[in-house]
Formats: C-alpha cells, structure tokens, sequence
C-alpha cells in the first residue's frame, strides 16, 4: 500500500509546469477580462462565449478519465491486504472516519451558512414528499449496464461505482496480475494527465473568456457577497476539522493536541508554503519519530495518508461543487446532498496530494455534470490561500492518524503480550498439577 513516487512525482511536475509557472500570464488575463467586461461590448461577449464553449467540452473530455484513472490507480495499488491488516486497516479505518467527517461538517456549515440564500426547509419538504418514490431510482442509476455508459452519460457516481469496483477487483487479484494491472492505470493516468496539460496551455485564454462573461453578467454586489460566504464555508470546515474533530481524536487516545501539532511545525510549514502534503513527506516523518512513532510505522502510515487522507479537500470539493453547480442553477435535492458526502469522501481518497489536486478533482465533476465553470474560475484567485491552508490541514491530520494508529498497535502487542504471558502460566500450572 505505499505511495508510487512516480504517479505522485508527474503530477507535481505537471501542475508547477503547467499552471505555477503561469500565474503571471493568468492574472494578466483576468484584469483583461475585468477591462475588456467593463468595456460591454457584444464582439468580446460573443467572442467569450465560443471560446468558453469549446473549453468546457474539452474539459468534459477529459473530466472523467481523470477521476477513473486518479481513483483506480491509487486505491488498486494498495498492496495485499493480508499483509498491512494490521497497520493498513488502522490507517483506512482512520482516514474514513475523518475524511467523513471532514464531508459532512462541510454540508453542515454549507447549508447554515446559505451562501446563495436558498430555503433549506423548501428543500426539505420537497425530499419528504419524493424520497419514498425516487429513492430507487438514485440507486437505480448508480450501477451502470454497460462499461462505457458513465462515460457516454457522463453520469459521476456511476463512474465512481466503476471505479471502486474495479479496485477492488484488482486488490483481490495474485501480486503478478495486481502489480501489472495497478502498473497499466498507473500509466493511463499519466498519459490521461499529460492529456489535460496540452488542454490547460489553453487556460489564459479561458481565464479571459470566463472573466469577461462574468463581469458582463454581473449585478450589483451579490455575487460578491455569495463568493464571501463560499469562502468563509471552506475556511470554517477547515478550522472545525483541524482544530476540533482532530484534537479530540488525540485526547481520546491520551495525546496531547497542542504538543503533537508543536511538534509537527516543521512539516506543517512545509505543506503550507509548498501547497502539497507530498512535498512534506519527509519531514513528516521525521516529525513523526519524534513524537515517538515507530519507524516503520511512520514509513508506512504516512505516504498511504499522504495518497488518501485529505480531509480538507473532501470538504472543498463537496462545498465548491455545490456552491458552482447551484449557482448555475442545479437543483438538489437532501438526498442528494448527503450522496455528495460519500462522493466527496471517495474524490478526496483517490485524489493526489499535489498543489491544486482539489480544485482540479472540483473542475472535473463539475465538467462532467455539464455546469459553466465561469464562477470557478473567479474562484481561482482565492484558491492560491486556500490550497496553502488546506495542505496544512491534511498534513496535521496524517500525523494525527499515524499517532493513533501507532498507539493502536502498540495496545495490540501489549494485549498479545499478555494473552501469550497468560497462556505459559495455565500451561506451567497444568504440568505442576499433572
């Protein structure tokens, strides 16, 4: 179940490459968009919406072998698991439980927060009224009745049923077919991955269509204000999660929070300026065995955290799809809603920790649901800040679980200990007695 430094290493060099690089040339492209919007001009509005079009579709191309690929060839390289029970049961147990968490104080925070001032209790009744018939037909569209039907109908959970299905699949074959299988979706990626760079060379112009469409269509200080709200939603999940949920995950197992995260300052520095948890893995580990980690735990807890526990981009991808999607105009229902949990949950596991991995996973599902990503590229600009914060976040929750899992199998050999210590004494005592 350890990390393949060269899927995570290509994606690394592919974002800084690709997007990093050309900051410069993106804001350059906003303040034109801001000017030429400003300016009202129907050639530039028609200009904009062509341009935009044609990103869009090529976007939705590639949107869902994105997702396939990331998902399959993270989870199918999971190892035998036979031989991590112990250790990789822990560290998943772990990882679904925050990240889970992490989705649902997002929806929580979501819906009280309102950024778009929808009626929830209009929302709500409507689901009472619908559920008991439409509740199948959820489910009913989940499992697809062919391969390539979540991708002709760019249908998002059936894919991610395809996906983790075929993980497993995969995970449960012998090493040899397992390791040329992962080695196959691996390299799928990739290519898929190198896909969407010669796409996004397309980005500034992009930058500029979607800009000057969205000044053109705004009116008045609301939309402004529903961005605030967006962003206070993700920042408010994220200090929920690293400063509450988290730290009573450590009182509970008898660590304390302000010494674990004193200790990790260094990797936790790292994540934040660097905007990847990769980049701050060998740091992390070294902090780790510092807080008295072992070795080989830490070596083997953290890259798999590094892959799979993301809890802050759960809750970014669940908050930011729906924020664009109903800013479009996307209904959804409370059902719905709560699906989103899982699938946030799921995104964020298959998701690699690299700059911008959330917000490229967000533009993905919002790409393959067909939604305008004008809003999302306004969004692009904030995203700077938040990716630095949420790298911070996943890094003090990887070295929360290690902690734990490392308390963990600690009591187990203590516990084996004692059962092995007992069993010598009943067996001394029944040859003394015989």
């Amino acid at each position: 179940m350890q990390k393949n430094p060269c899927r995570s290493g290509r994606t690394f060099l592919f974002l800084n490459g690709s997007l990093f690089t050309g900051n410069s040339v993106l804001i350059f492209a906003g303040l034109l968009g801001i000017f030429t919007g400003w300016l009202h001009l129907p050639e530039f509005y028609q200009a904009s919406q062509i341009v935009s079009d044609l990103f869009i579709r090529m976007l939705k191309l590639i949107s869902l072998p994105v997702i396939f690929f990331s998902l399959v060839s993270t989870l199918s390289g999971g190892g035998d698991i036979s031989t991590v029970k112990k250790m990789g049961s822990s560290v998943l147990k772990y990882t679904l439980v925050t990240t889970i968490i992490a989705a649902t104080i997002a929806l929580g925070l979501y819906l009280l927060i309102d950024p778009l001032g929808l009626s929830l209790s209009r929302q709500t009744d409507q689901f009472m009224q619908e559920t008991s018939v439409n509740l199948w037909t959820h489910f009913d569209k989940v499992i697809p009745s062919s391969f390539i039907e979540p991708f002709q109908t760019h249908n998002v959970m059936s894919m991610l049923f395809l996906a983790l299905l075929f993980s497993f699949s995969v995970i449960c074959l012998e090493p040899k077919h397992r390791s040329n299988l992962n080695a196959f979706y691996d390299s799928m990626f990739a290519a898929v991955m190198k896909m969407t760079s010669f796409v996004l060379k397309l980005m500034p112009l992009a930058v500029w269509s979607f800009v000057n469409l969205f000044v053109q269509d705004l009116h008045g200080q609301e939309v402004l204000t529903e961005l605030a709200l967006y962003l206070a939603c993700i920042l408010v999940a994220n200090v929920i999660q690293a400063g509450v949920v988290l730290p009573v995950f450590l009182k509970s197992k008898g660590f304390s929070p302000w010494q674990t995260a004193r200790v990790m300052w260094p990797a936790l520095t790292i994540a934040f300026f660097g905007k990847s948890s990769v980049a701050a893995l060998p740091s992390s580990v070294e902090c780790a065995e510092k807080l008295g980690v072992q070795s080989n735990v830490a070596r083997f807890s953290l890259p798999i955290c590094t892959t799979i526990n993301m809890n802050a981009c759960a809750a970014f991808i669940l908050i930011t799809v729906l924020f664009v999607a109903q800013s479009s105009g996307v209904a959804f229902s409370t059902f719905e809603m709560v699906v989103w949990i899982g699938i946030a949950t799921v995104a964020a596991i298959g998701n690699a920790g690299v700059p911008m991995g959330c917000y490229m996973m967000s533009s993905a599902f919002l790409a393959a649901m067909g939604v305008p990503l004008q809003l999302l590229v306004i969004i692009l600009p904030f995203y700077a800040l938040i990716d630095m914060f949420e790298s911070a976040v996943n890094v003090w929750s990887d070295a929360c679980v290690t902690v734990m899992v490392n308390k963990e199998l600690q009591e187990e050999l203590v516990e084996e200990f004692v059962e092995k210590s007992g069993m010598v004494a009943n067996k001394e005592a029944t040859q003394e007695s015989l």
